[in-house]
C-alpha cells in the first residue's frame, strides 16, 4: 500500500470516526430537546386542567386541552395497581382525540404513580397496523363532585411518531450530508496528498532512472523539506561517486603494478626450467611457481577487467546466437574430450557485443568443464522481446546455500578446489556485469550430482540487413 493510500485512509478514517461520534451527539440532544418539550408540553396541559378542576368547570378536557393531545381523567376507587392496569379506574372525562378507547398504563407505572404521585410513562393505543404509541404523564388529582371529593387520576399524553419521524428525517438528512461531505474531503485530502508526495515521487523517478554510476539529482528551487531531502542525497551520491572512482583507480593502479612483478617471474621461472639443470625437486617446485604465478596473472587481469567495468567500449550490434554457440563449442572442443550440443532457432538475433557474449558463454562453458562435466549442452531459446541462452551441464552440481552468492566478488563454492582449479572467484561477477551492461540478467539452477544450469536473457534483435 503506498504512501499516499495510507495518508488519504488515515484522513478518512479519522473524519467518519469525528463525524459518526458528532452525529450521535447532535441526534443525543436533539432527541434530548424534542423530549424535553414534548414533556414541558404534557406538563402545562396538566396544570391547566388542575386549574380548571380547582375553579369546579365543566368539561374541563374539551376546553382546557388542545385537540392533538390524548387525556383522560379517571375516579379512584380502589388503589390497586393490578386491576387499574387491566381496568383503569371509573372514567370520568377524556378527549376528543381519545374517543371510545381507554388510556391505561402498564402495572409498574400505576404503582409508581400511587406511591409518588406523578409517573411518566408509555402507553399504546390498537389501531389498523402497528399501535400508536404515546408519552403519557400521569398525576393524582382531587376531583369535588356534588360537593364531595374524590381520589382521582389525570393522564395526558401525545404521540411519538411525529417525535421519532422528526429524528429519523435529521438522521437521513446528516448522514446523506456526512457522507458527502466525507467524499469530497477524500478526494481533496487525496489530491492534497499527491500534490505534497509528488516532489519525493520525482526524486523516487529520477533515482530509479540513475544510471549505474551515480549522478547528482537536480535540486529543486525553495528550502522546503523536499529540497533538503535532495541535497542530502545528492551529498551521498557524491560521496559515493568519489568511493568508487577511488576504488576503481586503486583497483587499475594495482593490477597495472602487480602484472609487472608477476610477468617478471613468470619469465625467470620459464628460463629456469627451459635452460637450466634441475634436480626433481628444483623442477617440481619451479612448477608450483609457475602454476601460483599463471593463477595471480588471471586474477589481475580479472580485477583489472571488472574495475573497467562502468567504462567498456562495447559496439551492440545484431548478434546471430546460432553462431555464437557454435563458435564457442569449436574453441573448447579442441581440448574438451566429452560432448558439447548444441540447440538453437537459426532465426533468433540479440543485441549485444559479439566479443563480450564470446566472453560470457567461455567462462560459463569453462565453469562447467572445471566442474567435471562430460557433457554440456548450449540451448537458446526466442522468447519473443527477449531471447534466453541457457549453458547446461552435468557436472557435480552447487549446494543450493551457494546459489545466492555466486555472483559476489571472490565467492567461492569451494575455495581449495577453486584454487587448485586456479580460479579466481571473479569470473562470474565479471559475467553479471557484462549482461547487465547489456540490458540483460542472469540465473542459475543447479542440484549437487545432476548438474549446474546458467541461464541469461539479452534483448532480441532483428536479423541485419544483407550487404548490399
Amino acid at each position: 500500500m503506498t504512501l499516499r493510500t495510507r495518508i488519504t485512509l488515515l484522513t478518512a478514517g479519522l473524519l467518519l470516526v469525528t463525524l459518526v461520534v458528532l452525529g450521535l451527539a447532535l441526534e443525543g440532544l436533539f432527541r434530548n430537546f424534542l423530549h424535553r418539550n414534548l414533556r414541558q408540553e404534557l406538563q402545562e396541559a396538566s396544570n391547566q386542567v388542575v386549574r380548571l378542576l380547582n375553579l369546579g368547570g365543566q368539561a374541563l378536557l374539551e376546553a382546557g386541552l388542545p385537540a392533538s393531545l390524548y387525556a383522560e381523567l379517571q375516579l379512584l376507587p380502589e388503589e390497586d395497581p393490578a386491576l387499574l392496569a387491566k381496568e383503569g379506574g371509573i372514567s370520568l372525562q377524556k378527549s376528543p382525540a381519545l374517543g371510545s378507547q381507554r388510556l391505561l398504563l402498564r402495572e409498574a407505572d400505576y404503582r409508581t404513580l400511587l406511591e409518588q404521585g406523578e409517573v411518566w410513562a408509555r402507553a399504546e393505543l390498537p389501531r389498523e397496523g402497528p399501535p400508536l404509541r404515546l408519552l403519557v404523564y400521569a398525576r393524582r388529582v382531587e376531583v369535588n363532585l356534588s360537593g364531595t371529593t374524590w381520589k382521582g387520576l389525570l393522564l395526558v399524553g401525545r404521540p411519538v411518531e411525529d417525535l421519532e419521524a422528526t429524528l429519523n428525517q435529521f438522521a437521513r438528512l446528516y448522514t446523506g450530508t456526512a457522507l458527502l461531505v466525507l467524499l469530497l474531503a477524500v478526494l481533496l485530502a487525496r489530491n492534497l496528498v499527491a500534490r505534497a508526495l509528488e516532489p519525493l515521487e520525482w526524486v523516487a523517478r529520477r533515482a530509479e532512472a540513475m544510471p549505474e554510476r551515480p549522478e547528482p539529482l537536480p535540486e529543486p528551487q525553495g528550502r522546503d523539506e523536499v529540497a533538503a531531502l535532495v541535497r542530502a542525497l545528492n551529498g551521498m551520491l557524491s560521496r559515493m561517486q568519489k568511493a568508487f572512482e577511488a576504488q576503481t583507480r586503486f583497483l587499475q593502479d594495482a593490477s597495472h603494478e602487480l602484472r609487472t612483478p608477476v610477468t617478471a617471474i613468470l619469465g625467470h621461472v620459464g628460463y629456469l626450467l627451459r635452460r637450466t639443470p634441475l634436480t626433481e625437486a628444483q623442477r617440481e617446485s619451479l612448477e608450483v611457481v609457475k602454476r601460483e604465478a599463471e593463477r595471480m596473472g588471471k586474477l589481475v587481469s580479472d580485477l583489472l577487467d571488472l574495475s573497467q567495468s562502468g567504462t567498456w567500449r562495447m559496439e551492440p550490434v545484431p548478434v546471430r546466437v546460432l553462431d555464437l554457440l557454435e563458435e564457442v563449442r569449436e574453441e573448447f572442443a579442441r581440448s574438451f574430450e566429452g560432448e558439447i550440443q548444441v540447440e538453437a532457432p537459426p532465426e533468433l538475433y540479440v543485441r549485444g557485443d559479439p566479443d563480450r557474449l564470446h566472453q560470457v558463454l567461455a567462462n560459463l562453458v569453462n565453469n562447467a568443464l572445471k566442474a567435471g562435466a562430460k557433457t554440456v549442452w548450449l540451448r537458446a531459446f526466442d522468447l519473443g522481446e527477449r531471447g534466453v541462452i541457457r549453458v547446461e551441464d552435468d557436472g557435480e552440481g552447487i549446494p543450493k546455500e551457494h546459489l545466492p552468492h555466486l555472483f559476489e566478488r571472490f565467492y567461492r563454492v569451494d575455495k581449495a578446489r577453486d584454487r587448485e582449479r586456479g580460479g579466481s572467484g571473479l569470473g562470474l561477477a565479471i559475467v553479471k556485469a557484462i549482461l547487465e551492461a547489456h540490458g540483460g540478467e542472469i540465473w542459475v539452477e543447479s542440484e549437487v550430482g545432476q548438474g549446474t544450469a546458467f541461464s541469461f536473457s539479452l534483448p532480441s534483435a532483428a536479423p541485419p540487413p544483407p550487404p548490399g
